[in-house]
């Protein structure tokens, strides 16, 4: 799965991703460094299936119905907690794409 990790998100998940054999770039890399939430997923979109972040106001900021990406919003109290909520939130992720439930 080709995975989008906001700017926010802690760089040791990239790893975690990576592992479990999914192709992971953070926005710096995908070169979208600066850009708003509404410009980020529409560019996401044509190269990525799932964009991970930690915004709590992106469901507030943005229009998201029509989104052809799929959004996973972590919320923790810590990085480290956010971190170990990541790292099983991907193990749902595989488990609902094996089953049919995401692309």
């Amino acid at each position: 799965m080709k995975i989008l990790l906001d700017e926010c998100v802690p760089k040791p998940i990239k790893y975690s991703l990576s592992v479990e054999g999914h192709e992971c770039s953070t926005v710096p890399e995908a070169g979208f460094s600066g850009r708003t939430n509404g410009d980020l997923l529409t560019l996401a979109e044509s190269k990525f299936e799932v964009f991970v972040t930690l915004d709590k106001g992106v469901q507030f900021q943005q229009n998201l119905a029509g989104n052809h990406i799929a959004i996973l919003l972590i919320r923790a109290r810590s990085s480290r907690a956010q971190a170990a909520t990541m790292t099983s939130r991907i193990f749902c992720i595989r488990e609902a794409r094996e089953k049919g439930f995401a692309r």
